[in-house]
């Protein structure tokens, strides 16, 4: 980011400047909400997320654990 461009939005007129800031957001698809709500969503967790993150862990592990079990099998 240029050194002047806050500079620059501090001297716009009001209404021009939340233009500038919800233009970008507009552009990414984050119309609904606001900064804050989507910030708030990042850094949280849904109990279905959860289930999910512990679900994908299990089978990792299986999988991991069936991996080594067949590296350790003597060869024929």
């Amino acid at each position: 980011m240029r050194p002047w461009l806050p500079a620059l939005l501090l001297m716009l007129p009001g209404c021009m400047a939340t233009k500038v800031v919800t233009v970008p957001l507009k552009v990414v698809g984050k119309t609904a909400g606001t900064v804050v709500e989507t910030a708030w969503d990042a850094a949280t967790q849904t109990q279905q997320e959860a289930d999910e993150d512990r679900g994908k862990a299990a089978r990792k592990a299986e999988e991991q654990e069936a991996r080594d079990k067949r590296k350790n099998e003597p060869r024929p």
